[in-house]
């Protein structure tokens, strides 16, 4: 054999070897991988189950050069994916499926799930959004329904919510009364996208995440009042960024919904100007059982009294860095949460 003809075979077989390898470390894979991506205030969640199985839950905002499209690209890059099987946008407002069509520009999307029609918010925005995510979701589009089923075989992703209207049957182990219920006051209707908002619950074996998008007081008290329909969660997405409008039906994060979810770690996809108003931290941090709360960014309306330890906040220093939080699940329960700006982690027992 000539010296180049060997060099070749051996090179060959070298990148045979690290392809084969490459394979059976995703193929040993035994973890459920959250990706809880900054995109300034807006919200973008990328799910990888061991089967290599991918579910994004929002695109970001679009403009800034593509800026969330590409922090999007390179959660799928770690994560070690090509493409996303399935996209549920949550509503139509601008911070959620504003980069859907710098997105789908970019990596291959296979299915795209949503609401259904935009029948509440009459603004120039929502119908723009509406409008361009119609165009590139196309045939590919499904809507979905309380107690419905993403399909995807490494994962339990069940709808509880969708189009202001919420499941009314207990899940499995739930459907306990609510005694804060009671207490509550009356929920303010609330006219805009966000009250349309899918709701989520991702269950890996004994692990349960949940995401409600950005639903308002209103619609979440329907999922747990009188009764708990959900039960309770392992690590818990703050609703609508951890909002908090008193005295308007803007508000999200009542405690009988967070209390009733009993969340051992919450993650809030704040902005530093955006989200993180000191009610709603304070609700979350406060919920009993609650170990951890972690922030997507330093929210500049708390303070240092509400705002979480900085090893536990992704983004200090404003809205340049673009550090994200990642969560990795394991079947029995206990689960890890990793800072990317820092590596600092802490694991949860189940």
């Amino acid at each position: 054999m000539r010296r180049g003809s060997f060099i070749c075979v051996f090179t060959c077989c070298l990148g045979l070897l690290a392809m084969t390898a490459g394979r059976a470390a995703r193929a040993a894979k035994s973890a459920l991988e959250i990706y809880f991506i900054d995109v300034e205030g807006g919200q973008s969640t990328l799910v990888v189950d061991p089967l290599g199985e991918s579910l994004l839950v929002d695109t970001g905002w679009d403009d800034f050069n593509g800026r969330d499209a590409n922090r999007i690209l390179a959660a799928a890059k770690a994560a070690g994916i090509d493409h996303i099987d399935d996209l549920v946008i949550t509503h139509y407002h601008s911070d959620h499926v504003g980069g859907v069509t710098q997105l789908a520009a970019k990596i291959k999307i296979g299915a795209f799930f949503d609401h259904g029609p935009n029948t509440v918010e009459n603004s120039a925005e929502v119908e723009h959004n509406y409008t361009a995510y119609l165009a590139v979701a196309g045939s590919k589009r499904v809507i979905v329904k309380p107690g419905d089923r993403i399909p995807l075989k490494g994962m339990t992703v069940e709808v509880l919510e969708a189009a202001g209207e919420g499941i009314h049957k207990p899940l499995p182990g739930a459907g306990q009364p609510n005694p804060l219920c009671a207490s509550e006051p009356r929920a303010l209707p609330d006219s805009t996208e966000n009250s349309q908002s899918v709701g989520l619950l991702v269950t890996y074996g004994r692990f349960r995440f949940i995401d409600l998008g950005d639903l308002t007081n209103q619609k979440e008290l329907q999922l747990v009042c009188p009764n708990n329909l959900i039960g309770t969660v392992d690590l818990f997405l703050v609703t609508h960024h951890g909002t908090e409008h008193p005295g308007t039906g803007d508000s999200s994060n009542t405690p009988a919904v967070v209390d009733a979810l009993h969340p051992r770690v919450g993650v809030m996809n704040n902005g530093a100007l955006k989200g993180g108003h000191p009610l709603a931290w304070q609700t979350v941090h406060d919920s009993p059982g609650l170990e951890d709360l972690w922030q997507l960014h330093y929210s500049m309306s708390g303070g240092p009294e509400h705002n979480s330890p900085r090893d536990f906040i992704a983004n200090v220093g404003g809205d340049e860095d673009g550090n994200y939080i990642e969560a990795f699940a394991s079947r029995d329960g206990s689960f890890t949460v990793m800072n990317s700006r820092n590596n600092f982690s802490k694991t949860y027992s189940k």
